[in-house]
């Protein structure tokens, strides 16, 4: 053998003997470890946390906001917002958590018309379900997609204009939670696993009331249900308006029905509302005001939040006093309960002669009414684990 192919053979056996290692660490699975042995063990005697955070990460629906968006959620502040969510702590004697009136399995609504708070009183109103958006930085104009809510803000008075805001009212709360946020810092810093927490989350030990409120909306942040029945078929035809091959026939006369009747307050890609604010003619008068109590204004009597409508059959009662046990009763109401309140809503009142408008559907109209709005439904949301109580061991 030539001395030139001699030296061509060993220098390809060295750049084989380099690179073979080079390959094989590329097959072996890296986990990366969030905690020291001591921290994961002390988090474990409360919480059944993964070593190796749940990634968090959004990615918004190219079919519901015009292009698909990733939205950048920090992992560690998420992990922490989710034990606040599930932590009883939170309120004054350790009996009620944000998930005690907002359950995964019911859209992260709760399934009675009034709430119980810490000290057995029960709420006002209806707690709003969390699972009925998108996304919340997409769906209230936090994000970095196209959206159609500018002016929706939360809780059925819109009196909250964050998740942030809106958490702290519930926190102090004097039915619900009772307790005072600058104490609940004090009282969370007392506990080991949340001195780990906010040292991941934060680079520092400490427990401020911003941080718990931020980390709170971190978590929501990541809540991310555009998985439905109805979602898939949109994801192939584009536009609600279209025959969705995935729906059946019902469900695709009531999706038209829909789109006739509600999508000028209710937005036919279910990416949000159209409509932030409205009185739905429940009743001629109104024991709350909604609205009307925040602003003090007589045009905004009877006012309430027009919500979302994701997941909504897994979110009974309905409306903001939790009256209609059924979306069957919903649809009836739309059809032929709506009634002549001063404030109602124009997009409810017959446009000739202003009076409240009937729908006069057929009952097989009706009844496919409620199917399409039960393609809504996200079951992988609501079964996912990332949202979880991480207070089950």
């Amino acid at each position: 053998m030539k001395p030139r192919t001699l030296l061509l053979n060993a220098l390809c056996i060295c750049a084989l003997a380099i690179a073979l290692p080079s390959c094989v660490e590329d097959n072996v699975e890296t986990q990366i470890m969030h905690y020291s042995p001591e921290e994961y063990a002390t988090l474990q005697q409360t919480l059944n946390l993964p070593d190796e955070r749940y990634d968090y990460t959004v990615t918004v629906n190219a079919n519901n906001f015009g292009g698909t968006s990733i939205i950048p959620i920090n992992n560690a502040k998420a992990t922490l917002g989710r034990v606040l969510f599930y932590d009883k702590k939170l309120s004054h004697n350790n009996t009620v958590a944000c998930a005690s009136c907002h359950h995964q399995e019911a859209g992260f609504a709760d399934n009675k018309a009034q709430s119980e708070g810490f000290n057995g009183g029960l709420t006002k109103r209806n707690s709003l379900a969390l699972a009925s958006v998108a996304n919340f930085e997409s769906s209230y104009g936090g994000g970095n997609t196209a959206n159609f809510n500018q002016g929706a803000a939360f809780l059925w008075d819109e009196r909250a204009t964050s998740i942030i805001e809106q958490s702290k009212i519930a926190i102090e709360d004097n039915i619900e939670m009772g307790m005072d946020i600058d104490h609940l810092a004090d009282k969370l810093a007392q506990e080991d696993y949340y001195r780990i927490l906010f040292q991941k989350a934060y680079g520092s030990s400490e427990v401020t009331p911003d941080r718990i409120t931020e980390s709170i909306q971190e978590f929501l942040n990541a809540f991310v249900s555009n998985n439905s029945k109805f979602d898939k078929g949109l994801a192939v035809h584009f536009a609600a308006e279209s025959h969705f091959t995935n729906f059946t026939q019902q469900e695709n006369l009531g999706k038209n029905l829909f789109v006739i009747h509600c999508s000028n307050c209710h937005d036919p890609r279910m990416a949000g509302v159209l409509v932030a604010t409205a009185n739905n003619g429940l009743d001629l008068e109104y024991a709350d005001q909604g609205r009307g109590v925040i602003t003090g204004n007589s045009s905004d009597n009877g006012v309430f939040k027009v919500p979302m409508l994701r997941n909504i059959a897994l979110t009974a009662p309905y409306m903001h006093d939790g009256r209609f046990e059924t979306l069957e009763e919903v649809v009836e109401h739309y059809n032929s309960g709506i009634k002549a309140h001063p404030n109602l809503n124009f997009e409810l009142r017959d446009f000739q002669t202003s009076q409240p408008k009937r729908l006069n559907l057929s009952n097989s109209e009706k009844q496919a009414l409620v199917a399409f709005l039960r393609t809504l439904t996200d079951t992988e949301f609501a079964e996912d684990v990332r949202f979880s109580n991480p207070f089950d061991l």
